[in-house]
């Protein structure tokens, strides 16, 4: 059960890098799309609109940075945390939804909760 602990560690680490890619991709997008239409309205709406994007990805993206670090040290705080966003993943079909169910089927089982406590 240790490897499987690992690798999701890694798939949370993966997935939620991903999305600050995403995150950071919108921004640049809308606000390089704000600066093609040489309108400063535009610009400036463009620009909050990707910022806000951004901010709220990244903001939805560290919980599962933290819990695919914790996990890969193997911190019992960490076990918490990656069920919350791993049933918080559950939403994201289709992959979310993979990550999720295969979270909550390593972490509940008795032996995952012994190594991680």
């Amino acid at each position: 059960m240790k490897k499987h602990i690992e690798l999701l560690g890694i798939l949370h680490l993966v997935y939620s890098g991903l999305a600050l890619f995403i995150g950071a991709f919108c921004f640049v997008l809308m606000s390089g799309i704000g600066f093609l239409t040489h309108d400063a309205v535009a610009m400036s709406v463009l620009g909050t609109i990707g910022m806000i994007v951004c901010i709220l990805i990244t903001v939805l993206a560290i919980p599962g940075i933290i819990a695919g670090i914790g996990l890969l040290r193997m911190k019992s705080w960490a076990r918490i945390v990656a069920i919350i966003v791993g049933c918080l993943n559950l939403l994201h079909v289709p992959f979310g939804t993979a990550l999720g169910v295969y979270t909550l089927w390593v972490l509940l089982n008795d032996e995952s909760r012994d190594l991680l406590s």
